[in-house]
């Protein structure tokens, strides 16, 4: 791993927190992402299971993680299982962890290797009576292949036809949306990475430049930093490309007089920043721009204050959804005769700005959690509004990742600069 050594601690909270939903007789398997393949004998690069990451802090591939808080014997209540490295293996690949260092990171004592697996899960499986397995279900998920845990949901229930099956998900998902310090701490760390990466491109872009040029200046300033990149793929769209909400072929030159849109985030420690920002690739907004650009910019001053203790982000959507469409009058892309005719299931506003605003953030960017319970301390936004006006060849987004807290919010990106006037300064002095 690049990232620094989290505390333990982090993970002892999350397993504490998590057995407390559990039934009595219950135990919890979690498994390890697989290594999936590209081509021939290709791989692509690991990305560890969130949330046996969440419960353990261990980042290896085939580990299992095994809860049972009322197994009688007190040494089988939490049980790591991981690949037993040999020289082989440490030749071709490095070493794998230890026993002693799965320890320290997890601080779970039990830690066996995977083939011991069968052997005790059978001898736990004769004192539990219900079984916690895990799936992937998030509200935006596409699932199209077999994933290793939807292979050991089949071979419990044929092994063990007979015990009472329950979803660890909705625990995962209630769980993980409020972040402890610990992990706000590391979301913090990425979006300061992330404002590395921005500010080396404030002083890099010119036109001319391509857009995976710019995407290149933010993966160098991602990596050195202790990233492995960017959490997800990057949005970098240059003139026409950004009213292309999910634009990422990134291949096409940036020109002078045109706006770019990023929408880029590091990874760090497996936590993601998610971050937007619109600018001039020739160092200055025309009237035109500016004019977008700040009606954007008010929004997001306007749906921040939104993000507080006791709303709800489908209320907020609505709230904003009334922010924007203000915005838009003024800007003279809606009239009020089309405001005042409009199908409330269908809002004018969605011509120009068809997306959400926000969405949780976490270990995944889009993170888990319900959009109809209510905001609580600990939880991450992102607040990400934007105005896309095909007929123009203009998109402007921008975007900041939000904590709540008991006395308003916190913006992690405050440091980021986002105010037309200072990106201006900054450029002007490449």
């Amino acid at each position: 791993m690049r990232y620094s050594l989290i505390p333990k601690e982090l993970f002892i909270h999350n397993r504490n927190r998590f057995v407390q939903y559990l039934k009595p007789k219950s135990l919890a398997v979690l498994n390890a992402n697989d290594i999936m393949p590209t081509n021939a004998d290709g791989t692509m690069p690991f990305r560890q299971n969130s949330d046996i990451f969440y419960l353990s802090g261990i980042d290896q591939e085939q580990t299992i993680l095994l809860l049972f808080p009322d197994a009688q014997d007190e040494d089988m209540r939490e049980l790591l299982f991981l690949t037993e490295t040999n020289e082989e293996i440490a030749i071709w690949e490095g070493e794998k962890l230890t026993k002693e260092k799965a320890y320290s990171i997890s601080g779970i004592k039990a830690v066996h290797w995977l083939y011991e697996f069968p052997r005790i899960f059978h001898t736990l499986m004769s004192e539990a009576e219900y079984v916690y397995l895990n799936t992937n279900e998030h509200t935006r998920a596409v699932v199209e292949v077999e994933t290793r845990d939807a292979r050991f949901i089949k071979y419990c229930k044929e092994r063990y036809p007979l015990h009472k099956y329950e979803r660890l998900a909705p625990i995962m998902h209630q769980l993980r949306a409020v972040k402890s310090p610990w992990e706000i701490e590391l979301l913090q760390t990425a979006c300061h990475i992330t404002e590395l990466g921005f500010r080396r491109v404030l002083k890099t872009l010119k036109p001319g430049m391509m857009e995976y040029e710019i995407e290149a200046e933010f993966i160098y300033e991602f990596i050195r930093n202790r990233s492995r990149g960017s959490g997800y793929t990057p949005i970098i769209a240059s003139g026409a490309n950004a009213c292309i909400l999910h634009y990422t072929q990134n291949n096409q030159p940036c020109k002078d007089g045109d706006l770019l849109l990023i929408d880029i985030g590091a990874e760090y420690a497996n936590y993601n920043a998610d971050m937007s920002r619109t600018i001039p690739v020739n160092g200055k907004f025309n009237s035109r721009q500016r004019a977008v650009y700040d009606a954007v910019l008010r929004v997001m001053r306007q749906a921040k204050e939104l993000l507080k203790v006791g709303n709800t982000i489908v209320e907020y959507h609505k709230a904003v959804g009334e922010i924007v469409t203000k915005e838009l009058v003024d800007l003279g892309l809606l009239t009020m005769n089309e405001v005042n005719k409009q199908d409330k299931k269908k809002p004018a506003y969605k011509k120009y700005f068809m997306h959400g605003t926000s969405h949780y953030l976490g270990l995944d960017v889009h993170d888990v959690g319900s959009f109809y319970r209510k905001l609580e301390p600990g939880m991450v936004f992102t607040c990400e509004p934007g105005i896309y006006i095909r007929e123009e060849g203009l998109g402007i987004r921008l975007e900041n990742d939000i904590l709540i807290t008991k006395d308003g919010n916190l913006d992690l990106m405050q440091n980021i600069p986002i105010e037309a006037e200072e990106i201006e300064e900054i450029m002007q002095k490449r």
